[in-house]
């Protein structure tokens, strides 16, 4: 059995979708590349902020799930999540593009070897960009060439995942022993493991914290991470691997831009196994308008119609518009 590839997309939970749209197409120039619905409740919008093509190991997706309160923060969570730039010069950069447009920010600090800039969205959602200076591992996506970010600032990818926990052996036997990632680094209560070719697309920070009430789930808050397999043989593997250890699973799901494996290792933190295709350019969608239309995988086209009515629209046309590079002094 192979060793995971990688961070393969984040999925968090937003109070709105149109706003969760406007904050990273305008201010973290991601690229909208699926604009679809939850498929286990089609009343909530599932939205994929990408790289240009919606590489995998650069997603970020989100549920606006209605009615749902707002995360209330602690351990036993996944507590934070990375996102890439491709040098120490980017991160001055996004400093002054998050002074301009009133992001809340910490000083750019550094862990592990690497410089990190920590923020937080309208949500509060935690996040933090990391350089990839000198980095080495899991090649990193490509910029959204038409964004408002300059393409050597862009986003390039999904960075290294916090877990916040307050039992670091067993979630250190869940991450070695079970998914087969290698511990590498300690500072602090802070540790690094890496799968694959590791570096900041192949990275999970453990925070170790016993302080905290258990972290609650709801808007402002992760709801999975998945990790990255080559294709459905080695997912099938990976099921194999945890049935052999009596390890509950939801066995094969197909969600159509990949395939799937959800499973609970650990308390409060559902981790997902996620093919690297087929992806988002389809038979609805080429490059050009990806994350324009209210997409559908097969299964839901039937019900499109009454799918559109259960949710709000919001505009999310861009090969029409331009968007001027953004440089600050």
């Amino acid at each position: 059995m192979k060793t995971l590839k990688g961070i393969h997309h984040v999925t968090a939970i937003s109070s709105g979708a149109k706003q969760n749209y406007e904050f990273f197409t305008h201010v973290l120039g991601m690229r909208l590349v699926k604009k679809t619905v939850n498929q286990d409740d089609v009343n909530t919008y599932h939205l994929f902020f990408a790289d240009d093509r919606g590489n995998p190991g650069t997603d970020m997706t989100f549920f606006d799930f209605s009615g749902v309160g707002a995360h209330q923060k602690g351990t036993d969570d996944i507590s934070r999540t990375g996102l890439r730039v491709p040098s120490d010069e980017a991160l001055d950069y996004w400093l002054k593009r998050f002074e301009h447009y009133g992001v809340s920010h910490q000083p750019i600090s550094q862990l592990f070897g690497r410089k990190v800039l920590e923020f937080e969205d309208h949500d509060q959602q935690q996040y933090a960009l990391f350089s990839d200076e000198n980095g080495q591992g899991v090649p990193a996506g490509e910029p959204w060439h038409k964004g408002p970010v300059p393409d050597e600032y862009a986003i390039v990818g999904l960075g290294p995942i916090y877990l916040t926990v307050q039992n670091l052996d067993l979630m250190d036997q869940v991450l070695v022993n079970l998914m087969k990632m290698r511990q590498v680094a300690s500072e602090g209560n802070q540790t690094l493991y890496e799968m694959g070719e590791g570096g900041n697309g192949g990275s999970v920070i453990v925070i170790e914290d016993d302080t905290l009430d258990i972290a609650r789930q709801g808007f402002g808050g992760v709801h999975h991470v998945a990790f990255r397999v080559e294709d459905k043989a080695e997912l099938d593997q990976w099921t194999e691997w945890f049935d052999s250890l009596s390890l509950r699973n939801s066995g094969y799901v197909d969600r159509f831009y990949f395939k799937s494996l959800y499973i609970r290792l650990y308390p409060n933190i559902l981790f997902e196994l996620a093919t690297d295709g087929p992806g988002f350019i389809d038979d609805i969608e080429d490059y050009e308008i990806l994350g324009e239309t209210l997409a559908m995988p097969p299964h839901l086209r039937p019900y499109q119609k009454q799918i559109e009515q259960q949710v709000d629209h919001f505009d999310s046309i861009r090969s029409t518009k331009e968007f001027p590079k953004e440089y600050f002094n």
